[in-house]
């Protein structure tokens, strides 16, 4: 892997292939999410847009022991304790989790161990979760009482509806790999020993489809969870209509009639 930008030693961006890699690392604390983390999301995510050669972006944790344990609440006391500070941290967070969600490529969550409070709202970011069979869920703050921000318990209703929302947030309970793909949390589990096998395999379809394909039904779906007062089907329909005048198009129908696997460039 290459390293792309690197704004923390926290929050690891590398660049392998056609994967743009985001590793929360921060293993004293089993991956919480210090406020510089959530500073470097934005910049981070930015670079990989950007990039061409980048097909997917994967937001995954450092080790085998979490996803991430949530917030680093050892920083509560000095980034949320008076209303400016509060702000000033809940702004952040937002702008982080912006852009995972309206991000233009697909984002893949890769999920080992454990995945806690804001490692599971972060992952909920993501257009698609993945987890290993070991993997522990849960949403504790109703265990540390402390509100939680409307947009983190929206995305959560949207990924896995109200009564699933509901009772996760009500109990605090966890619950495991099986459970989590029952109520759509994750979409595929797999076997500790075959996880990086069948997730790069995954992956692997995904870099050998059409970008902008991609992005145009990203961001229907995205404009489908929105008010209709509220979505851009003008933008929908402009993405629509540059899948057809693209030369990945062309080379789709070629590869198609000459029965070979299409190699596309993303214009």
């Amino acid at each position: 892997m290459n390293t792309v930008q690197d704004l923390t030693p926290q929050l690891i961006a590398r660049k392998d292939g056609a994967i743009g890699w985001l590793i929360l690392s921060n293993p004293a604390k089993l991956n919480a999410i210090a406020f510089e983390m959530w500073q470097s999301f934005v910049p981070s995510i930015n670079a990989f847009v950007a990039d061409p050669q980048i097909r997917m972006i994967v937001l995954t944790g450092a080790g085998e022991k979490a996803f991430s344990a949530g917030a680093d609440i050892s920083q509560f006391e000095k980034q949320r304790s008076t209303g400016e500070a509060l702000e000033r941290y809940n702004t952040t967070l937002k702008a982080a989790s912006a852009a995972l969600v309206e991000c233009p490529k697909p984002t893949l969550a890769k999920v080992r161990g454990i995945c806690i409070g804001g490692g599971l709202a972060l992952s909920l970011n993501c257009d698609l979760r993945f987890c290993a069979d070991d993997v522990v869920f849960r949403m504790p703050a109703a265990r540390l009482g402390l509100g939680y921000e409307y947009g983190g318990i929206k995305r959560m209703v949207e990924v896995i509806g109200a009564a699933n929302s509901s009772d996760l947030f009500f109990s605090a309970r966890k619950i495991d790999a099986a459970e989590a793909l029952r109520i759509g949390l994750v979409s595929r589990v797999f076997p500790v020993a075959q996880f990086d096998a069948g997730f790069a395999e995954y992956c692997a379809l995904i870099a050998d489809n059409a970008p902008m394909t991609m992005a145009a039904a990203k961001r229907a779906i995205r404009e489908i969870g929105k008010p209709d007062s509220e979505r851009d089907m003008a933008k929908v329909q402009a993405m629509y209509d540059a899948c057809f005048a693209s030369e990945d198009y062309q080379e789709g129908r070629r590869a198609f009639l000459e029965k070979r696997t299409p190699k596309f460039q993303g214009k």
